[in-house]
């Protein structure tokens, strides 16, 4: 069966809008040179106006991953113990981070689909005073959770503990203030709502995190921050720059200063109260008790099965949603609002949701030429 429509609507990667994709193809250039290197001026200090930061944003060719681990191995020694917000599957992967670098992670798990109380990152540094920092995640995409960052970031500036803020896929679409909030350390990642390929993953520093850099001792190689640091003193990298990205994040950029930083954000929000409200028409459960304006996630009904539903959009209408990841496998259905994703893409790919649905609901009914 051929399928022509191609909508995508997960939460990463998103569709790469078309003047971003011409520069995709274009030739290719040398980064070594003052041609790429004023081009990396121009988007490093862009993106410093999204992250609404007056300091400095570090490139990493690699994913958002990426980031997550330099945010770890530069601002701690072996051994340091941190809190980290556990709701769903990205605040596992602070955890498995930490560990993989002998850290100490105290994990504040949160019922999925729930946000952190603010208190209760108060309370866990009040009782530990030797918490290094406090991981949590913007929005928690595998559960479409959105944490109040700010409230966190006036608890957290009060003690030596930094703010580490994964905002791989919030950047963006959900507002994050990151001098104004007091984040120490905010991740970002290219294919979200940076409208972009993955490949590129981003971290703003504060002067309170940098002043942590000169004593932290993991081991790190590639994501050695002071590299970075001596590097963009010449707008330069110390590795080989995903060059074809950066040329095509300075389009990005213009698209979002184009529509205004705050219309990105009302837009995304809006989309996302849009379909929230077409999924609970359809009668689906929001599965957030926190949405946010990035990914909405919706309860597959219980006889349906979650995994084959996303696999049949898929392959066979051309319709890509996300599904639930570990305990919410098969079980919720997730669908991206952010960036270059339209109102027609979410109608259309709502509509083909609830025809899906209503034809695996059929197949699961008795045969009338069965009843008696």
């Amino acid at each position: 069966m051929s399928v022509t429509r191609n909508i995508l609507l997960t939460p990463g990667p998103i569709p790469v809008p078309e003047p971003v994709r011409r520069v995709l193809a274009e030739p290719m250039i040398h980064h070594r040179t003052p041609q790429y290197r004023k081009i990396f001026e121009s988007v490093s200090k862009r993106l410093a106006g999204v992250f609404l930061t007056r300091e400095p944003i570090y490139t990493f060719t690699g994913s958002g991953t990426s980031a997550m681990e330099a945010a770890m191995v530069n601002f701690h020694s072996a051994g340091d113990e941190i809190l980290v917000v556990d709701g769903g599957k990205f605040g596992e992967r602070f955890t498995d981070i930490a560990h993989a670098f002998a850290l100490k992670p105290a994990v504040l798990k949160v019922p999925y689909g729930e946000a952190v109380k603010p208190s209760q990152i108060r309370e866990a540094l009040e009782r530990n005073l030797k918490l290094k920092s406090v991981c949590v995640e913007l929005c928690e995409t595998s559960t479409a959770v959105l944490q109040d960052i700010k409230a966190i970031g006036e608890i957290t500036a009060k003690t030596d503990a930094l703010l580490i803020v994964d905002a791989i896929s919030g950047l963006g679409a959900d507002r994050l203030e990151t001098d104004n909030w007091q984040v120490d350390l905010a991740i970002a990642g290219s294919q979200k709502a940076l409208m972009l390929p993955p490949g590129l993953a981003f971290l703003s520093v504060s002067p309170k995190a940098r002043k942590r850099l000169a004593g932290a001792t993991l081991p790190r190689f590639y994501l050695d921050l002071r590299l970075y640091e001596k590097a963009v003193k010449d707008w330069d990298t110390p590795f080989t720059p995903a060059i074809g990205l950066v040329l095509a994040l300075e389009k990005a950029l213009d698209l979002i200063e184009a529509e205004g930083l705050e219309n990105v954000f009302s837009r995304s929000a809006r989309l996302g109260n849009f379909t929230r409200a077409k999924l609970a028409r359809l009668g689906l459960q929001i599965f957030s008790k926190a949405p946010s304006a990035t990914v909405s996630a919706a309860v597959v009904p219980q006889e349906i099965d979650g995994e084959k539903l996303v696999k049949i959009m898929r392959d066979e209408k051309g319709v890509t949603l996300a599904g639930g990841q570990g305990e919410l496998k098969g079980k919720i259905v997730r669908i991206a609002h952010m960036g270059s994703i339209t109102q027609k893409d979410l109608e259309t790919g709502i509509q083909i949701l609830e025809e899906t649905l209503e034809e695996m609901k059929k197949h699961l009914r008795p045969s009338s030429s069965l009843k008696h």
